[in-house]
Formats: C-alpha cells, structure tokens, sequence
C-alpha cells in the first residue's frame, strides 16, 4: 500500500512544469557587436590614407569612433538594466531638449557648418561635437511610441491621426532646413510608429500624397537638390555627379570577390566621404560583390530580430519602440546603398554601425539598448522536468 501511494506520488510531480523566465535576445546583440566591429575595421581601412595626410594619424577617425562606440556599449549596459517604461516620465523633457538643441545649431558660435552643412553643436570645441538630429531620432522614437500607446483610441479618425503625426512636425521642420535626408528618416519613422498604432489605412494614402507634393516643392525652392537631381539622371556626364561616378568605379572594379581588404584605390582622395556616407562603395570595392550581400543579411538578421521582439513585446509600447528603431536603420541601411549605387539622387546619410559618424553610433547603440530592454520583458515558456526522490 505504501508502495502504490510513492508511485502516485512520483507520477503527479514528475510531470512537465511550465517556469515563467525572462528572455534577452543575444542574437540581436552578437549581429550588433559584429556591425560595430566590422565597422571599425572598414573605417581604419578607408580612412587611414586621408586621415595621415590630414591629421598625421593615420588611426585618428579609428580611435574617434572606438571611442564613442564604447560610450554606445556602455549606454546599452546601463539601459538594459531599467525597465524601458521607467523612461516615460522623462520623455516630454527630451522632447523639449530635442528641439532647443536642435535650434542651437543655428545659433552663431554654437552651431558648427562642416562641408557647408550646418547640422552640429559644439561641445567643448569644434573637434568635440553633437549632431542633434541623432539626439532627436531617439527621442522621437520614444515620445510618440508613448503617446501613441496612450491615446490609440484617437488614432481611429483622420484628426486623431493628424494631431499625433503633427508633434513630429517640430523636430522634422528643424531639420529640413540643413538635412534633408535625415528629415525623410524622422518622417518615415514618424509615419510608420503611428500606421502601425492605428487600424486605419485612407489617412495615410492622403498623407503620402501631401508630403510628396511638399517634397518636390522643397526640391525647387533650394536649387542644389535639383542639381542632385540632375546628376543622378545623367551621372555619366553632370558635373554634380563627381562622387556617384568614383563610387559606381569602386562598385565595379570589386567584382565577385574584391580587391582584398585594405586595397581599394579610390579612397585614396579619389572618393569624397569614403569613410562615412560612401562606404558601402569601399565594401565592395575591397570584399567584392560576397562581402556586400553578406552585409546586407547581416542587417537583414538584425530586422528580423526586431521583428521577432515587436511581435512579442508585452506592450504596445514596447512593440512601437522596436518598430520605430527598425525603420530608422531599414531606412539608414537603404538609402545608403540606393545612394552608393545610384538608385537614387545623391544625398547624405550614414551606413548604420558601420559609417564614421560619433553621434549616430552612440545613440544607435542607445537604440539598441532599448530594443534589448523591451526583449528582456519577453516571458516565454521553459518545460523542466521535475523529479521527486524516492
């Protein structure tokens, strides 16, 4: 008797369990690592000629964003420790921050102009400098997850829409007038953060009828967006097409497998900004045709990681931060390989993790930290199997 009560016994507890645990996706975070890392080497490598020449040190960008890519580690650290909603209560404050910063940059001994762009702050000289609208990607992502997961009842009709979309309009309008592409990154994550918190589809089909219109009309109001223009429909022959001819030359000399890495000849001051926006043209001039796909997965894994964590994040909140973040680096990712191979007009925006730029791989990375932080309150099912010892 004693006997069959111990096998009963055994059999109701040796039966599978389910054990709430907490989840972080690290393979988000090792495609990331591998981005930064590859990055750097790819900056030493594009950068070392001209960076001698001009700063007499031939590892001065290459020390500059190890720098900041380490300030980015330690960001993510420090983020992930926190629950992402302890975030919310600060949120109006960056908002307002954002936009006085972003104003700075027009503000006389304040605002620094680099290559006739005027789109940083200097800190404490015009070798230690912030660009603003990395600081407003952030925070925009941030602020109108929020405010859309509080009020997603309103974003069932057009006005609901439209009043949510315009506190965007901000940091958007601030930025258009020196950056253009940066600006259609904050409208294309503004767009998509509220598309997805919305169950309507008739307000944004009008929506993107209107900022095309407004689009051209920006084009035509400042002549050297029309040049861009030009050049990027007759780039065999404009004389504004000078960069995008040295960058189709690299994409070309590279074939299947490149030159090898560290002998590209066009960064040798054949290529402007080789370095940052033209990057992706070095990849594949110096790894060929194989190591520009094999980026170009990479950042695939990393968006199919996000979308993994949106999918299962344990709020709208959350689900909307990671979607807001995937679209800023789908969009980065894409314009710049559309620009490196003339799919599309001329303009300035940096390879994410990969392109030199302190202020977009810091607060990429703070991005990234905030991804990790919703994944981490992902709560999935472990089955143990528990035994009870006779």
């Amino acid at each position: 008797m004693k006997t069959e009560t111990m096998k009963r016994t055994q059999q109701r507890v040796q039966r599978k369990i389910a054990v709430s645990q907490k989840y972080f996706d690290y393979t988000l975070l090792f495609v990331v690592v591998f981005l930064v890392c590859f990055g750097l080497v790819m900056i030493y490598s594009t950068s070392s000629y001209s960076a001698t020449i001009e700063e007499g040190d031939s590892l001065y960008y290459l020390k500059r964003q190890a720098l900041f890519a380490v300030a980015g580690f330690a960001a993510i650290f420090v983020i992930t420790r926190f629950d992402y909603h302890t975030w919310t209560k600060f949120l109006f404050f960056a908002y307002i921050v954002a936009i006085i910063l972003q104003v700075l940059v027009f503000v006389p001994g304040i605002g620094v102009e680099v290559n006739g762009s005027r789109r940083w702050i200097k800190i404490i000289s015009n070798s230690f400098r912030i660009q603003p609208s990395e600081i407003g990607k952030l925070v925009l992502i941030m602020f109108l997850a929020y405010v859309c997961s509080i009020t997603v009842n309103q974003l069932k009709n057009f006005w609901g829409i439209v009043k949510v979309m315009a506190l965007a309009l901000p940091i958007i309008v601030l930025v258009v007038i020196t950056n253009l592409s940066t600006a259609i990154v904050l409208t294309g994550i503004t767009f998509v953060i509220v598309f997805v918190a919305s169950d309507r589809y008739k307000p944004f089909i009008a929506m993107i009828g209107i900022v095309a219109v407004g689009g051209m009309a920006g084009l035509m109001l400042q002549g050297y967006r029309m040049q861009r223009i030009e050049a990027w429909l007759n780039v065999e022959t404009s004389d504004y097409a000078y960069q995008t001819r040295q960058a189709l030359y690299a994409i070309g000399s590279g074939g299947l497998f490149g030159k090898g890495l560290g002998n590209s000849i066009q960064k040798l001051s054949y290529l402007p900004e080789a370095h940052n926006d033209m990057i992706f043209s070095i990849i594949c001039e110096e790894l060929g045709l194989f190591g520009a796909v094999a980026v170009i997965l990479l950042f695939a894994l990393l968006l199919w990681r996000c979308m993994v964590i949106a999918n299962n994040a344990p709020d709208l909140y959350g689900a909307l931060i990671v979607i807001g973040v995937m679209t800023q680096i789908g969009l980065q990712t894409l314009i710049n390989i559309a620009v490196s191979t003339n799919s599309m007009p001329n303009t300035g925006i940096p390879m994410p993790f990969i392109s030199y730029g302190g202020s977009s791989i810091t607060f990429l990375l703070c991005e990234i930290g905030l991804v990790l932080a919703v994944s981490k309150q992902i709560k999935f099912k472990q089955q143990e199997e528990t035994m009870l010892k006779a």
